[in-house]
């Protein structure tokens, strides 16, 4: 048997397998899901990067005496990953609606509450596709419902913290310049 005819026509095979497996994977969840996905995970980075970034001595301001502070405001988003995360998952919050915001308040302790409650939320979002999409979440919403609720609140507490950065000198990440290449 001639093999000299074989190795070509395996790398042939071997590159074409690599070049479709990115088009299966979005088949699999589809234009829909990897779409808020990848917000999600937009707004996810720029929120953790703005609690990072807030200096510890700040976590007490508020713009206003009839707004919440920006403790409060990480400690809500905290708190809402899991209340509107767990009914796409399927599960109920074992927790009050209110529990991080009404017990956390130090920048150490909210930031480490909010990227475990972010690392919840992500379940929700990989499991989520298109077709699954539209099945019934723990609220009487679509899973599809639930997460896309999650992220419009999620990025309009965004909005709101880009305010308290700006007021206290600080470029939010959203408007970060990016490096040179």
């Amino acid at each position: 048997m001639n093999t000299s005819n074989l190795f070509p026509g395996m790398v042939a095979r071997v590159v074409l397998a690599s070049l479709m497996a990115p088009l299966c994977l979005h088949a699999q969840t589809g234009p829909f899901s990897g779409e808020v996905r990848q917000d999600y995970q937009s707004v996810r980075n720029y929120i953790l990067r703005a609690a990072e970034k807030m200096p510890a001595d700040k976590y007490t301001f508020r713009p206003s005496p009839d707004v919440r502070t920006f403790a409060q405001q990480i400690a809500h988003l905290a708190d809402d990953q899991y209340n509107l995360c767990a009914p796409a998952k399927g599960e109920t919050r074992n927790a009050a609606y209110t529990a991080i915001e009404d017990s956390l308040h130090s920048k150490t302790e909210l930031v480490a509450a909010l990227k475990d409650a972010f690392a919840y939320c992500d379940g929700a979002y990989d499991a989520l596709t298109d077709a699954n999409g539209a099945e019934p979440a723990k609220s009487g919403r679509t899973k599809f419902g639930m997460l896309n609720w999650n992220l419009w609140h999620t990025w309009e507490h965004y909005g709101n913290i880009v305010v308290y950065l700006r007021i206290n000198g600080i470029v939010p990440p959203s408007s970060e310049k990016s490096p040179a290449k």
